[in-house]
C-alpha cells in the first residue's frame, strides 16, 4: 500500500506544480487552442471567454503519471511489472497521437485537428501493438498480462482466438479513448469524470492483490500484477486530481487530445489487464452516455432528418438550453459517481456470491 499512496502523492504534486509552469510557458508564447464559433448553419455554445486558454495540458498529466509510477518503484526499490509497463505504453502512445492532433489545433489553428481517419489509424497502431505484447511475457505460473477470455468481474468462459482477441482489444481501446475525448468539452468535465474510475481501479486492484490466486486462496483473482496496476491507477488518479485544480471552471488550461486520449488509454489498459473489460462501461458510465448521445444524434438525423438533441455531445445540449457550465459539470460528475457505486457494488456482490 505504501507504493500505491506514494505513486498517487508524487503524481498529484508533479501535476500541481508542472501544470502551473506549463500554463506560463504556453501563455507566454501565445500557444492557445483555436475555439469553435457559431455560424449561421451550425450554432455552437458561446465559448468566447475561453479564447487564449492554452491547451496540451495532457503533457503535465502524462508527466505526472510517469513520475508517480516510476518514482514509486524507485522508492520501493523494485522493478516495474510487465503489466504496469504495458499500461504506460498504451497511455503514453495514445497521448502522442493526441499530441499530434493538438499540434495542428494550436500551431496550425485548425480547430478540428487531425483528420478522423488519421487519428483512428494512430489509435489502431498503438492498440494493436499493446494487444500483441499483452498476451506474451508469461510469469512463472504461465499467466500473461492479458487473457484471451472476455472478462467481466473476472475472466468468463468465452475465450477468443488470438485474431479476435486483437480485434476486441482494438475495439475497447478505440471506444474508450474516443468516449473520453467526446466528454472533454466543458471545463473540468472529463478530468473529474476520469478521476473517479481511476480511484475505483486503485481500490479494485488492491482488493485483487489481497485475494491473488498466487497466495493459494480458494476464492481468488487470477490477475498477473494487481498491485502494480494499483500503483499505476493511483498515479493516474493523482494526475487527474492535480490537473483538476487548474482545469476546473474557469479553466486556466485544457488537457487537449494529449490528455483525453492518454486517459482513455490508461482506463482501457486497466480494464484489460485487471480482467474487468465488461465492467469498464459501468465504471465509465458517463463516457458511455455521452458517446451514445452522439451516436443517437447522427443516427436520428440520417434516418428521420431530425435531431434528438439541440446539439451533441450531450453536455452541449444542456448548454444550448441555458444551463450554467458548472451546473452541467457537477451533475454529470454525480452521474459518474452513481455509475462507480454500481460497478463497485456489483464487483463486491460477485465476490460474496461465490
Amino acid at each position: 500500500m505504501k507504493l500505491v499512496i506514494f505513486s498517487g502523492a508524487v503524481s498529484l504534486l508533479v501535476v500541481l506544480l508542472g501544470t502551473s509552469l506549463l500554463i506560463r510557458f504556453l501563455t507566454g508564447r501565445g500557444y492557445a487552442q483555436a475555439i469553435r464559433v457559431s455560424t449561421d448553419d451550425e450554432p455552437y455554445p458561446e465559448h468566447g471567454g475561453k479564447h487564449g486558454t492554452p491547451s496540451m495540458g495532457g503533457l503535465a498529466i502524462i508527466a505526472g503519471i510517469l513520475a508517480g509510477y516510476l518514482g514509486a518503484h524507485v522508492f520501493g526499490w523494485r522493478a516495474p511489472s510487465v503489466s504496469g509497463l504495458l499500461a504506460l505504453l498504451l497511455c503514453v502512445g495514445l497521448g502522442l497521437v493526441g499530441m499530434a492532433d493538438d499540434y495542428l489545433k494550436i500551431f496550425k489553428q485548425r480547430s478540428t485537428g487531425l483528420r478522423g481517419r488519421t487519428k483512428l489509424l494512430g489509435q489502431a497502431a498503438v492498440a494493436l501493438a499493446f494487444a500483441g505484447l499483452a498476451i506474451g511475457f508469461p510469469d512463472v505460473d504461465g499467466r500473461t498480462p492479458a487473457s484471451h477470455a472476455v472478462s467481466f468481474f473476472r475472466d468468463t468462459k468465452l475465450v477468443l482466438p488470438t485474431a479476435l482477441f486483437v480485434v476486441w482489444v482494438w475495439f475497447l481501446v478505440t471506444a474508450t479513448t474516443n468516449a473520453v475525448n467526446l466528454t472533454d468539452g466543458l471545463d473540468g468535465l472529463a478530468t473529474g469524470a476520469a478521476l473517479l474510475p481511476f480511484g475505483a481501479y486503485t481500490l479494485l486492484s488492491v482488493w485483487q492483490y489481497g485475494h491473488d490466486c498466487m497466495f493459494g486462496q480458494p476464492r481468488c483473482y487470477d490477475v498477473r500484477d494487481p498491485l502494480d496496476l494499483a500503483v499505476f491507477a493511483a498515479a493516474c488518479a493523482g494526475a487527474c486530481l492535480g490537473f483538476l485544480w487548474w482545469n476546473t471552471a474557469p479553466a486556466r488550461i485544457f488537457m487537449g487530445d494529449t490528455g483525453s486520449l492518454a486517459m482513455g488509454g490508461a482506463l482501457a489498459a486497466l480494464a484489460i489487464l485487471s480482467r474487468t473489460e465488461l465492467l469498464l462501461p459501468i465504471l465509465g458510465g458517463l463516457f458511455v452516455i455521452v458517446t451514445l448521445s452522439v451516436i443517437g444524434q447522427v443516427g436520428s438525423y440520417k434516418l428521420t432528418g431530425r435531431r434528438m438533441f439541440r446539439m451533441a455531445p450531450l453536455h452541449h445540449h444542456f448548454e444550448m438550453k441555458g444551463w450554467p457550465e458548472v451546473q452541467i459539470v457537477v451533475r454529470f460528475w454525480i452521474i459518474q459517481g452513481i455509475c462507480i457505486a454500481a460497478a463497485l457494488g456489483g464487483f463486491y456482490a460477485e465476490w460474496v456470491r461465490q
